[in-house]
């Protein structure tokens, strides 16, 4: 049984001692807590195959995020962040091909998610704005999907005026202003405790959002990851 109690047990704890010194005091807390959600993520990848094949090659190691924060432009000095997250995609943890995310942080703050969060990739919002502008009849099937509707809204961040270039009264005008297009569902504390009921959720919950993640990787077919400055 995976132990997603004592995972998010250490989450809290890390959260209230929020320092390097109870961070290396507790490594061998961490290493449990860490496995443990590998071992929920690779459970879910499996889970996520039966619908989307296309991510089942992943190893949950390559997967996940650090807990390590970066504080030089942030106000909050704190070196952790208390909660353990990845991205699940054919791509692994690149944020494209959009997949499918998950983070587990205690005060009811975790939360599935899908779609393009990130608003840095200019050429990746051009192009999901040009999908839409010209496939907006899709874009709005997909949205008004009675499941969808009852437990998604997008999210992004948005300009206040559609960019120019494109028509300001065309029907999906509204996310044209968007920079960013993705869904968030949130999941209580008790949710996790019981880890096959919360994989049982989590992979019917994605399973709902695949046709947005498909529609925006059809949009982003051909985009290519900035590369890092060397």
């Amino acid at each position: 049984m995976i132990d997603t109690p004592f995972l998010l047990d250490y989450l809290s704890r890390l959260s209230a001692n929020n320092n390097r010194e109870w961070y290396h005091a507790k490594k061998d807390d961490y290493k449990k807590a860490n496995a443990a959600f590998e071992e929920l993520l690779q459970e879910l990848i499996l889970r996520i195959g039966t619908f989307d094949s296309s991510i089942l090659q992943n190893d949950p190691k390559e997967l996940t995020f650090k807990l390590v924060r970066d504080t030089r432009f942030s106000h909050d000095k704190s070196p952790y962040n208390p909660a353990f997250r990845a991205h699940i995609s054919s791509r692994g943890k690149l944020p494209v091909p959009v997949g499918y995310y998950l983070m587990i942080k205690p005060g009811n703050q975790s939360f599935l998610g899908g779609g393009l969060f990130a608003d840095l990739f200019k050429d990746a919002t051009r192009m999901i704005r040009d999908y839409i502008s010209q496939n907006g009849a899709e874009w709005e099937r997909i949205l008004h999907d009675p499941a969808f509707e009852t437990h998604f809204t997008v999210q992004g961040t948005a300009l206040k005026n559609v960019p120019a270039g494109y028509d300001k009264e065309h029907p999906q005008a509204g996310y044209l202003k968007y920079k960013s297009w993705y869904l968030e569902y949130p999941l209580g504390d008790e949710e996790l405790l019981d880890a096959d009921a919360f994989l049982t959720k989590a992979s019917g919950i994605f399973q709902l959002m695949k046709p947005f993640n498909d529609y925006l990787n059809r949009a982003l077919a051909g985009f290519e990851m900035p590369a890092r400055p060397r």
